[in-house]
């Protein structure tokens, strides 16, 4: 039996990640400092005899007893909202050690079990985009400085380093740019945009929208997000890659709290509060051509489905306090 590594295997896209590898027929090993998470995501995979979970920072070697086939590397602080205590910018050193010296220590693990790599980097690369739709060949307009860069630019060299393993050592890595991912599972404390309008409506408080609510966004549902990291993973061919995966339907941040107010039932309204954050993307599309011919890859979990799945599950989380 194949050996996979997760590393943030009990974050949210990990946790789906592993519980789709089991399906699969892998022995899976998640390992997960639990910075930014409690580990309730994968507490039932952990009566699965084919899981493990190491309760290890990847910033630290892993142990020479340790092998694997696979390499999937999630592991890294997530989420842009100022104000979540899991947020990169409360936890900025953490975010760029684990990008770099981290995903250094990964390489050098793959390379000596000759592991196939993943690189679990992001649309945020692409910074504030003056390209729309963003292509796997756009460099981006990214500031190395502001705020959001912890996470930003160490993605980026993250990137650069699985470039030169690739073009240097010949390990066969891929990267894979996810963009804007929601599904159950998501942590209550993250505070994005859809988890906040969900919380709000089911709570019968009004809405909160930063800025004008007229810049967009694309989500995936999470199940989607998964499959492109299977394809790219496993599908022939796929050495050096870095492929988009996410959802081309845009709408606006007044939309999505529209369509919440709506699925949810609730009569509530929608209030505007402070500017938006310094470097915060007004639009966010990715383009997916890549993925459609190099993995027959798009996505198929409607907005609507995904966001019923997705209300259910924080109804579920937070029923003694609705009302």
């Amino acid at each position: 039996m194949e050996t996979a590594i997760v590393t943030g295997g009990a974050g949210f896209i990990g946790s789906h990640l592993c519980t789709r590898l089991l399906d699969m027929g892998y022995k899976v090993i998640a390992i997960d400092s639990l910075i930014t998470s409690n580990g309730k995501n994968i507490d039932r995979l952990k009566e699965n005899d084919n899981f493990q979970f190491i309760h290890q920072d990847v910033t630290l070697p892993l142990s020479d007893d340790l092998t694997a086939d696979y390499v999937f590397h999630l592991a890294s602080p997530a989420s842009p909202n100022h104000h979540s205590e899991i947020s990169y910018h409360k936890l900025a050193m953490e975010t760029m050690m684990v990008n770099t010296i981290g995903t250094h220590n990964l390489l050098d693990f793959a390379l000596h079990n000759n592991a196939k790599f993943l690189f679990a980097s992001t649309s945020e690369v692409y910074g504030d985009p003056q390209q729309h739709p963003q292509k796997e060949t756009y460099n981006g307009n990214v500031s190395t400085t502001g705020p959001r860069s912890v996470y930003d630019e160490s993605k980026r060299f993250g990137e650069t380093l699985v470039a030169y393993y690739i073009r240097e050592k010949n390990l066969n890595a891929r990267i894979i740019r996810i963009f804007n991912t929601y599904g159950p599972g998501m942590n209550i404390k993250d505070l994005r945009m859809l988890i906040v309008f969900i919380i709000q409506a089911l709570k019968g408080q009004s809405i909160t929208i930063f800025g004008d609510g007229t810049q967009t966004r694309s989500l995936c549902y999470v199940d989607d997000t998964v499959e492109g990291m299977i394809k790219l993973m496993f599908d022939s061919n796929t050495k050096g890659e870095i492929v988009n995966i996410g959802s081309t339907e845009e709408h606006t941040i007044l939309e999505y709290a529209d369509m919440i107010k709506k699925l949810v039932g609730a009569n509530v309204k929608i209030e505007y509060s402070e500017a938006l954050p310094q470097n915060d993307p007004l639009q966010r599309q990715p383009d997916i051509s890549k993925a459609r011919q190099l993995l027959n890859w798009e996505p198929k979990v409607s907005l609507e489905e995904g966001l019923k799945k997705t209300i259910e599950y924080f109804k579920s989380e937070l029923m003694p306090e609705i009302k």
